[in-house]
C-alpha cells in the first residue's frame, strides 16, 4: 500500500511539473531587505528584491533588532506553552493593548499567523443560523475560515456592489440571524483596495457586520498607516480587523484580531487556533511592538514606497507591460500564462532581480502573472535597475 500510495504521489507531482505549476523555493543567505543575497550552486548573488511584503522596509530595522534581543534575553527563547496554560508573558498583552490601541479597538489577540485568525474567528463568532457574505477574491484563510464555520455562505463578486446587495437580501430572505461581510482591505493579488465606504453602507443597511483582512495594509497605507479603514474613512464602522506582524510590521510572523471586547473575549474562549498552538516567541513579541511604534511615525517611508510604486507603475505601463490598475504598492505584470511567467522570472532573475511568479492554485487559470511589490527599502538607484531589467527581459521574451 505505501508504494502504491507514494506512487501516486510522484505521479501527482510530475503532472505538476508538466503542466509549469511547479514551485521551487530559493535560499537568500542573509536578512531580508531591498537587496538580498540569493544562495545558487556557484554562491551568492546580490539581487533586488521585487516580492518581498517588506512595505516599509523594517524587516532588519536596528531598533527592531535590538528589541527583539532585550526580549530574547528578558523572556528567553520560548513559551513551550499554549496561552491558557502558562503561556502568556507581559510582552503578550502588551503587543495585543499596542495593536488595539493603534487600529482603533478595544482589544487584540494574537494567533501564530493571520491564516490562523482567519481560521479561526468565523466558527467561534457564527452559527448555523447565521450568515456570511464573502467577496470572490477573499485570501485563502477567509475561505477556509468560512468552511469551517456551519454559518450559510454567499460570495459576491470582487467589489461589485449590486451584488453584495443582492446576497444581503438572500441572507435575509434565508432568515439569517446575523449577517457578516468579509472582505481583503486590499486584494494581495490584484493590489485593489476594498470599496469600504459601499461596504460599509449596505452593511449598516441591511444590519450586517463588517470584517476586513488587513494584511497587506496595517502599517503602510492610510493614517499613521492604520490600514485601509483609516484611509477610506470608516474605522469606526469596521468592526473587525484581522492582520498579520509577517509584512509591514517587522515581517516576523504573528497575526492577530482586533475587535469589540466581547468579541475578542469569546475569541479567547474558543478560537482553536489559539488555544491549542504555541504562544508567539518573546523576541517577536518584543520586536513587534518596537515595529508598531516605528510604524505610527513612518511617514518618511510611506512617502518613499508611494513614490517608487507610481513610478514604477508608469513607466512598466509606458513600457508597454500589461498591468492590473491600482494605487497600492502591489503591481501585477499579467503575462496570463504559468510558463511565460516562470520565463519571465528566470529572465529578470538573470539580470539581477528578484521576483516570483504567480500562477494555478494561486491565481486562476489564465491569470498568471508577475506580482512586484515596492519597499521603502529600495533607492531610486534600485527602481531605475529594476525597470531597465523588465524592459530587457520583456523585450528578449517579446513581451513587448
Amino acid at each position: 500500500m505505501a508504494a502504491t500510495f507514494l506512487r501516486h504521489l510522484n505521479e501527482t507531482l510530475a503532472t505538476i511539473e508538466a503542466e509549469g505549476l511547479y514551485k521551487r523555493e530559493r535560499l537568500i543567505a542573509g536578512p531580508q531587505h531591498g537587496r538580498i543575497d540569493v544562495t545558487l550552486p556557484a554562491g551568492t548573488r546580490d539581487v533586488i528584491n521585487l516580492c518581498a511584503n517588506n512595505y516599509l522596509g523594517l524587516a532588519n530595522h536596528p531598533e527592531i533588532v535590538a528589541a527583539a534581543k532585550v526580549g530574547l534575553d528578558k523572556f528567553g527563547f520560548g513559551m513551550a506553552s499554549v496561552r491558557f496554560i502558562c503561556g502568556t508573558q507581559t510582552l503578550h498583552r502588551e503587543l495585543e493593548q499596542t495593536i488595539a490601541h493603534y487600529l482603533g479597538k478595544d482589544d487584540a489577540i494574537l494567533f501564530a499567523a493571520c491564516f490562523d485568525a482567519n481560521g479561526g474567528i468565523f466558527e467561534v463568532l457564527l452559527g448555523a443560523e447565521d450568515a456570511i457574505i464573502s467577496d470572490s477574491l477573499n485570501h485563502a484563510s477567509i475561505i477556509d475560515g468560512v468552511r469551517l464555520s456551519r454559518a450559510k455562505r454567499y460570495r459576491f463578486l470582487n467589489s461589485d456592489m449590486n451584488e453584495l446587495e443582492d446576497r444581503l437580501k438572500e441572507a435575509a430572505a434565508d432568515g439569517a440571524r446575523f449577517k457578516l461581510i468579509v472582505t481583503d482591505g486590499v486584494f494581495s493579488m490584484d493590489g485593489y483596495v476594498a470599496n469600504l465606504p459601499a461596504i460599509c453602507d449596505l452593511a449598516e443597511r441591511y444590519g450586517a457586520l463588517v470584517m476586513v483582512d488587513d494584511c497587506h495594509a496595517t502599517g503602510h497605507i492610510g493614517e499613521a498607516g492604520r490600514g485601509t479603514p483609516a484611509l477610506t474613512g470608516v474605522g469606526p464602522r469596521v468592526d473587525i480587523v484581522t492582520g498579520t506582524l509577517g509584512k509591514s510590521l517587522g515581517g516576523a510572523m504573528g497575526g492577530f484580531v482586533a475587535a469589540a471586547q466581547p468579541i475578542i473575549d469569546l475569541l479567547r474562549q474558543r478560537a482553536r487556533p489559539y488555544l491549542f498552538s504555541n504562544s508567539l516567541a518573546p523576541a517577536i513579541a518584543a520586536g513587534s511592538i518596537k515595529a508598531i511604534e516605528i510604524a505610527r511615525q513612518a511617514d518618511d517611508r510611506r512617502q518613499i514606497l508611494s513614490s517608487h510604486a507610481v513610478r514604477f507603475r508608469s513607466k512598466l505601463a509606458s513600457a508597454g507591460f500589461e498591468l492590473l490598475p491600482g494605487e497600492t504598492p502591489i503591481i501585477p505584470v499579467m503575462l496570463h500564462d504559468a510558463r511565460l511567467a516562470q520565463q519571465m522570472a528566470a529572465a529578470l532573475d538573470e539580470r539581477g532581480v528578484y521576483v516570483a511568479a504567480f500562477f494555478f492554485p494561486v491565481v486562476p487559470k489564465g491569470k498568471a502573472r508577475i506580482r512586484t511589490q515596492m519597499s521603502a527599502a529600495l533607492t531610486e538607484t534600485d527602481v531605475d535597475f529594476a525597470l531597465d531589467a523588465f524592459k530587457d527581459a520583456g523585450g528578449a521574451i517579446g513581451i513587448i
